[in-house]
């Protein structure tokens, strides 16, 4: 047989083995739309009761004007809820936790326009579907659907939660639209950057347990004391800078941190005071604690230990010593530039 005869029947199997594939691929998609399908079929419609309202409304209090009574507490979890379309003429509530149903649209809550407390965990809410509330103040919606932040305006939300859902970008919180967001938990969600971040009154963010490699624009986080980014992949620590003046507490637990000279990235925090770096590979050596409190001298706490005098004693030493190793070398290597250009001439 000819080579081009060869390549012919080669490439020919490579086409086969493509569309062996593409069909394969199809018949898995298809085999995924037919059980969902099967699943929406299967899905029994769960509406809100007046047996389960009685049960769940509290908290009388003054209305607004002050002139009448109305309830302020909705707490109906755990019921399978997929419809509350009956809560819509309720709308002096105040605090409504719906966890635990089944509910994927939340439109009839649109109305409630002096909610300050709303939670909404472990549902199937693909989006959030709510216009701005006035007075909203805590947002949850950890365990759901959710794949993107758009649409996520509230002007006096300060807690934040989205856990646990399918999120894959930041993009979407910036401060025109969250202009008092204080505290953002994205933990176990498909992050692989922090980029999108706009957020400059966020002072705790949450984003452990991510596929996060990147730190991208937090250097506009001025106000930020506290930043979680456990188990996820993080083995460069640029992206910090002396603008984040208020950071007191970096977790950066069982990423990929090994070169004890990336610590000195985190020297322009001023007011970073404890670091986790346990379960990295920086941790296994074993002048450890040396080298971080050698590249961060205001440090205070190491993982879950305190730094006491003698350790301190230990890290000025070495710093000094590799100090004086610097200015030798640099000494040195000048000394030879020096000789080079004498034999040069």
């Amino acid at each position: 047989m000819s080579d081009a005869e060869s390549e012919h029947d080669e490439g020919a199997e490579e086409v086969e083995d493509e569309n062996k594939s593409e069909n394969e691929g199809e018949e898995e998609e298809k085999s995924e739309h037919g059980e969902e399908e099967a699943q929406e079929e299967a899905r029994e419609e769960v509406p809100l009761t007046d047996e389960i309202i009685v049960q769940s409304l509290s908290l009388l209090a003054k209305t607004g004007n002050g002139l009448a009574h109305a309830y302020t507490r909705f707490e109906a979890t755990n019921r399978n809820l997929t419809d509350i379309t009956r809560l819509e003429p309720f709308v002096h509530l105040r605090f409504v936790d719906l966890s635990n149903n089944g509910l994927r649209t939340i439109t009839s809550l649109s109305r409630l326009k002096f909610l300050l407390t709303l939670k909404l965990d472990a549902n199937e809410l693909s989006s959030f579907d709510l216009p701005p509330f006035p007075y909203l103040q805590t947002l949850r919606l950890s365990e759901n659907r959710i794949r993107s932040m758009n649409g996520i305006e509230q002007p006096r939300l300060e807690i934040l939660n989205l856990n646990q859902n399918q999120i894959e970008s930041c993009e979407g919180l910036d401060q025109s639209k969250l202009p008092n967001l204080m505290t953002l938990e994205l933990r176990q969600n498909r992050l692989t950057t922090t980029k999108g971040l706009s957020l400059p009154n966020l002072k705790n963010l949450f984003l452990a347990a991510n596929e996060i490699t990147k730190l991208e624009d937090l250097t506009e986080l001025s106000r930020l004391t506290l930043l979680h980014l456990r188990d996820n992949k993080v083995g460069t620590l640029d992206g910090f800078s002396e603008n984040m003046k208020q950071l007191q507490y970096v977790n950066l637990r069982a990423n990929e941190v090994s070169d004890p000279e990336e610590l000195k990235k985190l020297a322009v925090l001023p007011m970073l005071r404890a670091l986790v770096l346990l379960e990295t590979p920086l941790s296994e050596t074993d002048s450890y604690r040396t080298d971080v409190l050698v590249a961060l001298d205001k440090l205070e706490r190491l993982d879950k230990d305190q730094y006491d005098e003698d350790e301190r004693a230990e890290a000025d030493d070495e710093r000094k010593r590799r100090a004086e190793e610097s200015q030798e070398a640099a000494t040195e290597d000048g000394s030879k530039a020096g000789d080079a250009t004498e034999g040069g001439d």
